[in-house]
């Protein structure tokens, strides 16, 4: 009974980490700006190939990791000024950009690195429990995925930048009055929000295989759990994280990884259906 409990909330954990660190980009540029970013992840490949390289040249991996989000940062900073920043609150424009974005970066890799890349081996070792084999690393990307969130709310609620940004995405115009550089914030933000795709690339690089569609891996995942969650992400997404989480990890123990990504797909239908604005905007109605 311990080694099974043991294993449902190592499941539960490892599902939370995931959810929360692949969607924490997105949940900046689509929750915050309301751009509908169809190329996070190919900014989750850039991290985790940057990473790879990096790792193969002699970098230390934490290194390496922070080395990958940074450039994934300077990418979605380039992006924003010559082609995002003409298209907010042009949702569908946005969505046909990012696509293209998205079959650009993923055929270019293909073509110049090839249709897969030497991966970066598992650090830290594993550990047993009644027979069960389990991987330390994972447990440190849980560890990363609640430090990330407290991290995120510090750096939105408690310090200049992000009281401006904030202020900037939800009144532009107000802030530009009081005398905000709203495109250097604009900038700033969505290339945190890329910065922060890379590092969820950087991070599973070592547990998955490196090709160029691996972004794929993570992008439904990450909607999922914006959706769910609504425009505001902290009070959204760690409560949607910890649902999908439960959803995921115990239809994967009952039938298989097929049967849990298909409770993440009727969860995020239903809470649609009965929460138009996502586990936010329940909250915060029900605060009123």
């Amino acid at each position: 009974m311990l080694a099974t409990a043991f294993s449902f909330l190592y499941q539960f954990g490892d599902a939370f980490a995931f959810l929360v660190i692949a969607s924490m980009g997105l949940a900046i540029i689509f929750g915050m700006m309301g751009v509908i970013n169809l190329a996070h992840g190919e900014f989750i490949t850039c991290g985790a190939y940057v990473t790879a390289t990096l790792a193969q040249k002699g970098v230390p991996l934490p290194l390496a990791i922070l080395g990958g989000a940074a450039c994934a940062g300077i990418i979605g900073m380039i992006l924003e000024v010559t082609i995002i920043r003409r298209l907010y609150h042009r949702p569908l424009d946005s969505i046909v950009a990012t696509w293209g974005i998205s079959m650009i970066a993923t055929q270019g890799v293909l073509i110049v690195l090839g249709s897969t890349m030497q991966g970066v081996g598992t650090p830290l070792g594993s550990f047993s429990v009644g027979g069960y084999s389990y991987s330390v690393y994972r447990l440190v990307l849980m560890a990363i995925a609640v430090s990330l969130l407290l991290g995120l709310y510090l750096l939105f609620y408690h310090t200049r930048f992000g009281v401006i940004a904030r202020a900037t995405i939800q009144l532009p115009r107000m802030a530009r009055a009081t005398g905000v550089d709203t495109s250097r914030i604009y900038t700033l933000t969505f290339g945190l929000g890329a910065a922060l795709a890379g590092l969820a690339g950087g991070l599973y690089a070592p547990t998955m295989t490196l090709v160029p569609t691996m972004g794929s891996t993570f992008i439904v995942e990450s909607f999922v759990t914006v959706v769910i969650g609504g425009g505001d992400i902290f009070l959204g997404a760690a409560p949607a994280a910890a649902i999908l989480a439960v959803i995921r990890a115990g239809m994967t123990a009952w039938q298989g990884q097929l049967f849990g990504q298909i409770g993440l797909l009727l969860t995020v239908i239903v809470v649609i259906r009965l929460m138009p604005g996502g586990l936010s905007g329940w909250i915060l109605r029900g605060r009123k």
